[in-house]
């Protein structure tokens, strides 16, 4: 099958210009001028862009075992909705967590024939399981997750000090990599508790210095085994200068942030509604604005979502309670248009969000054929359209609830293609391994 689509404004990695892509069995064999084109291409109109797939490395699928709260069917759909391609899939929330080698055959079996678009997987690091992190990662996840403090699901408990440090000792000398939730639990509990439909006790509950103290001990622990890490949803700006400083010291940590805390801002949010509760939180408007500065400076590499959706009954809308509360943005469907909303508005180019949300992330999932328009590359595609805004509405995903309900944002995505195919819903998509299609 071939495809061939031109617009007057293409991003691809040199930067962006009018160009026509050619593909041929789902590959990008040729980028050659506008004009330059057999009968049949397909012309984007005069408004609409077109974006390599965007990959998000970072989605709770949560089937099996919680498919109520998300499935790979629903989830993917939204991906595809959305403009993204690739996801990767979180090891926790689903039943069993991916800790095994076992559970990483039942997850890809439960997976296979439903994705709407390609799926890659990471592995759990958990109390116990050093034995398993070798073998899942020869068998392609794509690196490991681990949480700092209590995951809040008990398939999933957290690493202490000595346990990182194992983990990291196990997949140094075959560059693994392992990804950390990084809370310190002695921090927390020295907080007060959240409880009622305050928004400001809950953020009192989960403070600043939980982030800054748990990213101080995973930089340790890498400096210490010479593994590489990577910090996962950061919240919080004032932990910019620890991450700015092991970097420059030649510890390899990488770091990502997510829409909401790019969009959203704690003094916005309002009592009662735990549609915003997630851990770390949405913190104040210095923290969402240091964020964006970072990710322009280079010091925060990639967007992605944290798309972690539980069923409406469990953010208890009812009471309005972030005690209670299930935490957790589902956000898959929104990414692009949301980081594009906040990034206009500061001036930033789409080059610079599709390097965020698209050539990073593949590049931190170690998928060499995603992420950009470039001979060689899978043939995946996206005609999005900057200046067209639409009001949040219905959603792919399986369960409505997100912050993002009523919210206007800037950018529509019209169509996806999936290695040159229309990604429409259907089954097409594939699993994937670490460094493979």
């Amino acid at each position: 099958m071939t495809l061939v689509v031109r617009a007057r404004r293409v991003v691809l990695p040199e930067g962006e210009r009018a160009a026509a892509v050619h593909t041929a069995d789902g590959v990008v064999t040729a980028v050659t001028g506008f004009d330059d084109v057999p009968a049949g291409a397909v012309t984007l109109a005069e408004d609409e862009v077109l974006l390599p797939g965007l990959v998000d490395s970072h989605v709770h699928v949560n089937e099996p075992g919680r498919t109520e709260w998300e499935g790979f069917a629903t989830a993917t759909r939204a991906a595809a909705a959305g403009g993204i391609t690739t996801v990767v899939d979180m090891p926790l929330n689903s039943v069993p967590a991916t800790t095994t080698l076992e559970a990483l055959r039942v997850k890809r079996e439960v997976a296979a024939g439903q994705v709407a678009v390609d799926v890659a997987f990471w592995g759990g690091a958990v109390p116990g399981n050093v034995g398993q992190l070798r073998p899942m990662h020869e068998a392609g996840v794509v690196g490991f997750k681990c949480f700092l403090l209590d995951s809040g699901v008990p398939e999933f408990p957290p690493l202490d000090d000595a346990g990182l440090r194992a983990a990291l000792a196990e997949l140094a000398p075959v560059d693994g990599l392992l990804i950390a939730h990084a809370e310190d639990e002695q921090v927390i509990a020295a907080a007060p508790e959240p409880a009622g439909a305050s928004y400001a006790a809950f953020l009192a509950s989960r403070p600043p210095a939980a982030e800054e103290t748990a990213i101080d001990r995973l930089v340790a622990a890498t400096r210490d085994t010479g593994a590489r890490s990577h910090v996962v949803h950061l919240a919080d700006g004032d932990a910019l200068p620890l991450l700015r400083a092991a970097r420059a010291s030649g510890v390899r940590i990488t770091v990502e942030t997510c829409p909401h805390y790019l969009t959203f801002a704690a003094e916005d949010v309002p009592d009662g509604d735990t549609a915003f509760k997630c851990c770390p939180p949405i913190r104040e408007a210095a923290h969402r604005e240091a964020l964006w500065a970072a990710l322009r400076a280079g010091d925060v590499d990639l967007v992605v979502s944290d798309h972690s959706p539980c069923t409406p009954a469990l953010k208890r809308l009812d009471v309005g309670d972030f005690g209670l509360a299930w935490g957790g943005i589902a956000g898959l469907q929104v990414a692009l248009p949301a980081v594009w909303t906040g990034a206009r508005a500061r001036g930033v180019g789409l080059a610079e969000v599709v390097g965020w949300m698209a050539a990073a992330p593949a590049r931190l999932a170690g998928l060499p054929g995603k992420g950009a328009i470039a001979v060689g590359r899978d043939a995946d595609l996206v005609a999005f359209a900057p200046e067209e805004s639409s009001m949040v509405g219905r959603l792919e995903h399986r369960n409505p609830v997100t912050p993002y309900a009523g919210r206007e944002l800037t950018g529509v995505v019209r169509r996806t293609w999936l290695r040159g195919q229309e990604a429409d819903g259907s089954p097409l998509g594939r699993l994937l391994d670490r460094g493979g299609r």
